[in-house]
């Protein structure tokens, strides 16, 4: 069962010691049940007790300590020091969380709420206009602490800049009337479209969240407290500050900001080849003329690969298009969870 585990996982994309540390077991130990005669697993684990394991009492004592009134709101690692203060010792941190998830009262203990896990919604994008990212970004001013705010649209599926827009502040007012501005100037039927953001204040304003609901946008944020929950924006973000052609120095105006991000723009839609859409323009995607374009490199491809076959060790370059494309995806739906986290 193990080993049919890992070569699925491996299958699907895992390396073969990653898959076999998730499951509890050495690369070296399923490479040795799969030798002919030997069957899967002949683990027996443990055939005696430990000689330094505590006792039946021992274990009881530990317990009814970490129950009692004066620790049963403590952790472990509260515990241990206050008993050393008091010049007792029961056992490790570690052999009380052990006795404790035994017992099953490995639970969050103490009146504060236990932290929760908030699982954020995946999108997944077929064709342009599904599904939309945003977000907000510093650009330094001449004034020394003061800043220009850019707002910056991006479609997740093509990764065409759709919309953006210069000011001197954030503003829910102002990113709603962004979004009314990119409505009318694109012509996009945006009913149903998912808009991604962060959690920052202008993107869950009251005007903001009204407009969005007036046009039909579905509003989707990151986790609180996540940072990378929103990342195909500060991917955008750190293309544009690195480019070669970024100002070393702030902006001496607003107008100079504003010129220089429209011919960030331009480049980036028209020109720029992004790696995650097979080196494609955001324009060329967002149009399908993709589609083309790398079925022409394919067959570029094939006929080198004929003209000398001996120089391609294995096929040539995938220039297949992109298909689905997803924000923050979460785990397919497979039988084994660890496969499926594997091959992720």
């Amino acid at each position: 069962m193990i080993s049919d585990l890992v070569a699925e996982a491996v299958r699907a994309g895992a390396r073969p010691a990653r898959a076999c540390a998730e499951l509890g077991v050495s690369l070296r130990t399923v490479q040795r049940w799969r030798t002919p005669g030997r069957d899967e697993d002949r683990r027996s684990g443990p055939r005696t007790r430990p000689a330094n394991a505590l006792s039946s009492a021992e274990r009881r004592a530990v317990l009814s300590t970490m129950n009692s009134a004066a620790f049963r709101d403590l952790p472990p690692k509260q515990i241990v020091p206050q008993l050393a203060d008091r010049g007792r010792y029961l056992a490790s941190e570690s052999t009380m969380y052990r006795l404790l998830r035994a017992e099953g009262q490995l639970v969050h203990r103490g009146r504060a709420k236990p932290p929760t896990r908030r699982e954020v919604k995946e999108h997944a994008a077929t064709a342009p206009n599904q599904v939309w990212s945003w977000d907000i970004t510093y650009l330094k001013s001449a004034l020394r602490g003061s800043f220009y705010y850019l707002y910056m649209v991006e479609d997740v599926w093509s990764r065409k800049i759709v919309g953006w827009a210069i000011h001197e502040e954030e503003s829910m007012d102002l990113a709603a009337q962004l979004m009314r501005d990119i409505c009318m100037k694109t012509g996009v039927d945006v009913n149903g479209l998912v808009l991604h953001s962060d959690n920052g204040g202008p993107m869950k304003g009251s005007t903001m969240l009204a407009t969005l609901q007036r046009l039909g946008v579905v509003p989707s944020f990151s986790r609180p407290g996540v940072s990378d929950d929103n990342p195909f924006s500060e991917a955008l973000f750190r293309t544009m500050k690195y480019r070669p052609g970024y100002p070393a120095k702030p902006f001496a105006s607003i107008e100079q900001a504003r010129a220089w991000v429209t011919g960030f723009v331009g480049w980036y839609n028209s020109s720029h080849r992004h790696s995650g859409i097979r080196f494609v323009t955001p324009d060329e995607r967002h149009t399908g003329r993709d589609v083309d374009i790398l079925a022409r490199r394919a067959a570029l491809y094939e006929q080198a690969r004929r003209r000398h076959p001996e120089r391609w060790a294995r096929s040539t370059r995938n220039w297949t298009p992109v298909g689905a494309v997803y924000l923050n995806p979460q785990q397919r739906d497979v039988t084994d969870r660890s496969v499926a986290r594997l091959a992720s």
